[in-house]
């Protein structure tokens, strides 16, 4: 019983499943094997850590924007409003912090 370990018996293991692969025998272009756009952004089943996915979403954030999400932009309380309902306290907060600060704008642009 002396040649058996805790996890099973020695002679059932080839060499080779006890040994590492040398250094020099990994290729290095290993990590680079995905497609451009394999992953969804939005998966909470992919293993990506956090900064990849931040890195991700500041890629994203550079292309264009649809007319809807340019809209939604410039006013806080459109979705509220194309839904039939009152906006919240604090759209209404975020469109009065947006026209004050476009009305600052437009002062300091005048000078």
């Amino acid at each position: 019983m002396s040649g058996n370990s805790n996890v099973g018996n020695s002679q059932v293991y080839e060499a080779g499943d006890q040994r590492n692969a040398k250094s020099s025998e990994l290729e290095s272009d290993r990590f680079h094997e995905g497609v451009k756009h394999s992953h969804n952004n939005n998966d909470p089943k992919d293993n990506r850590s956090l900064v990849n996915r931040a890195a991700a979403e500041r890629q994203d954030e550079g292309s264009e924007d649809s007319v809807e999400t340019a809209q939604l932009k410039k006013d806080p309380t459109l979705p509220a409003k194309m839904h039939g309902n009152e906006p919240s306290r604090g759209a209404k907060i975020d469109a009065e912090l947006q026209a004050e600060d476009e009305a600052t704008l437009r002062k300091k642009n005048q000078k």
